[in-house]
């Protein structure tokens, strides 16, 4: 049953006259008769009593013109939905990020975008790495902000920019006056870590296994405020991003920088392979990646 179909069952439900319908719906009789006689069919009973050369709608024809209305009016309302979330300048974007990314990389976009774009709007939410790349996956988001770069090529993921890495130290902690560590100098070292789905996690552990050895792991989280606590309170070390992290001994964590080359991450954007297709989310998307390796504002 198309739309269309019920377009003109409502149409000739109006005039009741087959010939005026047809001109009024610029198609032929023949097209508009074989419709109702389709839409008849389908329902089991006439919709119409015939008399003459005119129409009558009859008591099944009334209950399901109520209906067709309704449908009408609900695809109507979808279609202006639609047209108002893809619109370029008042749409919405739907957008998956690291949750440490909330603190500055996508406040920056952010503020940056609205001043091109001040009617688009943004369905925010802060997620794992492997969470974000399955939501863009299922079309639960548009975009996703993640680190590392994502498997599969049902996705695309365009590198932005690299984020340092430091070694988070409880105060006091034999390495917290040093100006720089290597990884290898951690094999002995309590962990505390984000769990394996989180990139962060997966970024430490190829570091460590690039120093010849597995992070002795011994508390789990889901948020780096938490590690930075844990360590704080003494209960292991952590890598983490420099970005907003401590800076210096006293009651927090403190920060060393990473010798070994590999101590970042790359910050990319990932959408579906072939890039969206809705022309707001197109529009931010070439903004995040025109920004690329642009500095921090």
């Amino acid at each position: 049953m198309e739309i269309r179909e019920l377009q003109w069952f409502t149409a000739l439900a109006e005039h009741e006259h087959v010939t005026v319908t047809a001109e009024r719906l610029n198609i032929s009789q023949p097209t508009l008769s074989r419709a109702i006689r389709r839409l008849e069919r389908r329902v089991g009973v006439p919709l119409f009593d015939r008399h003459q050369n005119r129409l009558r709608l009859n008591k099944y024809g009334e209950v399901f013109r109520a209906h067709a209305l309704r449908a009408i009016s609900e695809v109507s309302g979808a279609e202006q939905r639609i047209t108002a979330l893809i619109d370029p300048d008042t749409g919405t974007v739907a957008l998956g990020f690291l949750h440490s990314y909330g603190t500055w990389l996508v406040p920056d976009l952010l503020a940056g975008y609205r001043r091109l774009a001040p009617g688009t709007t943004f369905e925010l939410r802060g997620d794992a790495a492997d969470a974000v790349v399955d939501d863009v996956r299922n079309s639960r988001l548009d975009l996703g902000l993640t680190s590392p770069r994502p498997a599969g090529d049902d996705v695309e993921w365009t590198p932005l920019r690299n984020e340092a890495l430091c070694l988070l130290v409880p105060p006091g902690h034999r390495l917290s006056r040093r100006r720089r560590v290597r990884t290898a100098e951690l094999a002995d070292e309590d962990f505390v870590a984000l769990q394996p789905v989180f990139g962060l996690r997966q970024i430490t552990e190829k570091l460590c296994a690039a120093a010849g050895f597995a992070p002795r792991v011994v508390l789990e989280s889901t948020e780096l405020s938490t590690l930075r606590a844990l360590v704080a309170a003494g209960l292991g070390v952590t890598v983490a991003p420099i970005t907003g992290g401590p800076s210096g001994p006293g009651e927090h964590a403190v920060a060393v920088p990473l010798e070994d080359p590999q101590a970042h991450r790359t910050v990319g954007v990932v959408t579906l392979a072939g890039g969206p297709r809705a022309p707001v989310v197109a529009r931010f998307y070439d903004y995040v990646r025109s920004r690329a390796h642009a500095p921090r504002v």
